[in-house]
């Protein structure tokens, strides 16, 4: 592997490295290796237990196979957290203290380490009767609520805050709230959300017929389909969630149909997973297996890819064994399964290598080829798993006959027929952002390199920070074959290139070849229009996807941060005017603004654009690493960027924000008082509109780094660099992971 040392090191630092208080830790990521297969080999029998570690360790000291960052970090350590990334809960009963335990056991959970997922649509809907006490109920979103106000609390594993998937099926009478609830930036922000699809419903939508709304048995209402998917697929296209499962689709391809019911997935959709379901990941690391890259004779070395195979299936079969368990009744369902979910990571590096653009034909061949190497090795290895140390308890040979074993090779299912199977479900794709980076940087599981380069914020051990220049793997293998030459732009695509469609082909292709499902985001360009961006969901439905998420930047989940560092004078307003539609790049500035009641800065952006009579505001973002201000900066800074775009005279704006007083009191700066922080605000406005002198003890602008799109704020560092790649958001700037 060619080694991004500086990076690696401090992922593997800060997030995988074992430091007890006292005693010895890992000195490096060889020792963290070897403690991690040594503690995965315990599952042996004493007579071969050497040897397996041995296996073990030469796959996982060198990037080959990843195990999933809980086991990275737990196996070995002594310390109380299980080695499951993820977890479904029980089904939620309808009633007040049934919702309360359910509660109880999702923080338990969260606090060991793992992700937790619910379907909600059991809980009976708003306003409906509560017999007995003479009150209506409150419905599935208010105890929603209770679980995000939990997970605000909850460290999970002591590290970091846990991530949470919420599902309701398509029917339930509350559907349309369920749907505009991130709507709110202020709500649900711990949540992952997704609407539970039925074929039913999308027989409805073709049709164009009305759809039921039950619960109970009852039916509350009916509703036109098409007008509840376009409500569904417009609050998709503003902030990017829902996301949507084919909840048919999903039980109807599962394994273990003969003895379970899937309602929901864990935190990030890659794992689909019956009430107290659990799965283990790990995956293959196929750019460390191609030889000769970006030379003509480029392959991935399918042999090594088998053998790596089979010792993955043994090496997450033990971890079952090894892992300690939130609950009884995790432990229970995972044993009578053993469900693991083996993937992969490095695709896009491994294409490019292969001189093979994410999208293409050539690369659907090539993935198709991998992945059918990968499930015809892995349903051979836990079947002579079964035959050496017995099937999972509920194995049934009617699996035969299931959609994922009808298609393999005679000779493995001879196998099985004969000794049965170790593991229930055995392949998944999930997000492997951090441990991507640990190996490297490698592209991040499924996805197409998002960018080839970029900037990460490294903390360091006195509390400051450095920027660190992060390059992609495949890159930094190209300069040191072709050296200056430059990439050819036909193969070097990426997430900010690639077409909906390029995204869709790519998972539809892997997903006919994987167990469970996939963890994928597909990213579309802004201007996409509402018609276009609502047909990749009914695409990837024909497609046999079981589950979609999408990202389109938007004013709901991000704010610009290029700016330029200075800007011509703005003129007074003039008569009202018809404005211009955004250019990809405004000028503007920065001003960093010090409020003395607040930890940290808040940073205000006001863009301008070039009209007949000359420059005048067009947006403002407002930032701050305070998260108590992030609900009402959202909100103002689309109200106040909706007036300027209107055009007319603006200069109401910054009179009725200095107008604003905080019942707390607000403060003095250089000997004036200023009434709120939302004053102050209207102060740059004014300022930067040149309506008046500067009043208010504001810093020169500052330069911010140029980014590709608009960006969350992260949680863990306040930056404005949260990207969604794998349905999963994560930090450019400070690693911070939302499935962790």
């Amino acid at each position: 592997m060619y080694f991004e040392v500086t990076l690696a090191e401090e992922i593997w630092q800060s997030k995988y490295r074992f430091a007890p208080a006292s005693g010895d830790g890992d000195e490096d990521y060889g020792a963290t290796a070897l403690r991690v297969s040594r503690a995965i080999a315990e599952a042996e029998a004493p007579d071969v237990r050497e040897e397996w570690q041995g296996r073990f360790h030469e796959a996982i000291r060198d990037f080959r196979f990843i195990p999933a960052g809980r086991v990275i970090a737990g196996a070995g350590t002594g310390r109380n957290v299980t080695l499951f990334n993820c977890f479904v809960m029980g089904t939620i009963p309808d009633s007040l203290g049934g919702i309360f335990d359910h509660l109880r056991e999702a923080a338990i959970t969260m606090q060991q380490g793992g992700g937790v997922g619910m379907d909600f649509s059991t809980i009976r809907p708003n306003g409906a009767e509560v017999k007995g006490v003479g009150a209506d109920a409150s419905g599935p979103l208010s105890f929603m609520d209770c679980w995000d106000a939990m997970c605000r609390t909850v460290h999970s594993a002591g590290q970091r805050r846990g991530a949470m998937m919420g599902c309701l099926r398509i029917d339930h009478p509350d559907i349309e709230a369920f749907i505009d609830a991130k709507r709110d930036p202020a709500r649900l922000r711990n949540f992952n959300v997704s609407v539970l699809v039925t074929d039913a419903f999308m027989a409805a939508l073709a049709a164009d017929a009305d759809w039921p709304l039950v619960f109970g048995g009852r039916e509350y209402r009916r509703v036109r389909a098409r007008d509840l998917w376009d409500r569904l697929m417009r609050a998709t296209y503003d902030c990017a969630e829902p996301g949507v499962i084919f909840v048919d689709r999903v039980n109807q391809a599962n394994n273990l149909a003969h003895c379970e019911t899937i309602s929901a997935s864990n935190p990030c959709g890659e794992q689909m997973l019956p009430s107290y379901g659990a799965c283990l990941l790990g995956s293959i690391n196929l750019a460390a297996l191609v030889e000769n890259p970006f030379e003509p004779d480029a392959l991935l070395d399918e042999w090594a890819l088998a053998d790596l195979t089979r010792t993955a299936v043994r090496m997450l079969d033990n971890v079952i064994d090894i892992s300690r368990y939130p609950l009884a009744q995790q432990e229970a369902e995972a044993k009578a399964k053993r469900r693991i979910g083996l993937g992969i990571t490095g695709l896009a590096d491994a294409l490019l290598f292969c001189g093979a653009a994410y999208g293409s034909g050539e690369a659907v061949e090539l993935t198709e080829r991998w992945l059918g190497v990968i499930k015809r090795e892995a349903y051979r290895a836990s079947a002579l798993l079964a035959a050496e140390k017995g099937p999972f308890p509920l194995y049934d040979r009617v699996m035969l006959d299931r959609p994922n074993l009808a298609g393999l090779d005679e000779d493995v299912r001879a196998l099985i027929a004969e000794h049965g199977l170790r593991n229930g479900c055995l392949t998944s794709i999930a997000p492997t952002g951090t441990t991507s980076l640990l190996a490297g940087n490698v592209s991040s599981g499924i996805e197409p390199v998002f960018a080839y380069a970029y900037e990460r914020r490294i903390l360091q051990p006195d509390g400051s920070a450095r920027m660190e220049p992060v390059e992609d793997y495949a890159m930094r293998v190209w300069r040191s074959v072709r050296g200056d030459t430059p990439p050819p732009e036909e193969l070097f695509v990426s997430a900010q290139t690639l077409k909906p469609s390029d995204h869709l082909t790519m998972q539809a292709a892997a997903q006919a070849l994987v167990d469970s499902s996939i963890s994928k985001t597909v990213n579309c360009p802004e201007d996409i229009s509402f018609d276009e961006f609502s047909d990749i969901y009914v695409e990837g439905y024909h497609l046999g996807c079981k589950g979609l998420t999408t990202y389109r930047p938007n004013a709901i989940t991000g704010s610009v941060l290029k700016v330029e560092e200075k800007a011509a004078a703005v003129p007074a307003p003039e008569p009202e005017m018809a404005l211009a539609a955004r250019s990809e790049d405004l000028q503007g500035r920065t001003y960093k603004l010090k409020w003395p009641d607040s930890a940290h800065a808040v940073y205000v952006t006001i863009n301008d654009v070039e009209t007949p009579a000359g420059r005048r505001p067009f947006e403002i973002f407002i930032n701050s690493k305070n998260m108590e201000h992030y609900a009402w900066t959202v909100g103002v800074t689309r109200m106040i960027s909706a007036v300027f775009r209107r055009g007319g005279d603006v200069s109401f704006v910054p009179e009725e924000l200095k107008a604003v007083f905080d019942p707390r009191g607000g403060a003095w700066m250089q000997g004036k008082y200023v009434p709120s922080l939302l004053a102050a605000i209207g102060g740059v406005i004014e300022r930067h509109m040149g309506l008046a002198q500067a009043s208010l003890p504001l810093d020169e602008p500052v330069q911010l780094q140029p980014t590709l799109s608009p960006r969350d704020c992260c949680s863990q560092c306040g930056a404005a660099a949260v990207i969604k790649v794998e349905g999963c958001s994560n930090c450019l700037e400070c690693g911070y992971s939302k499935c962790g």
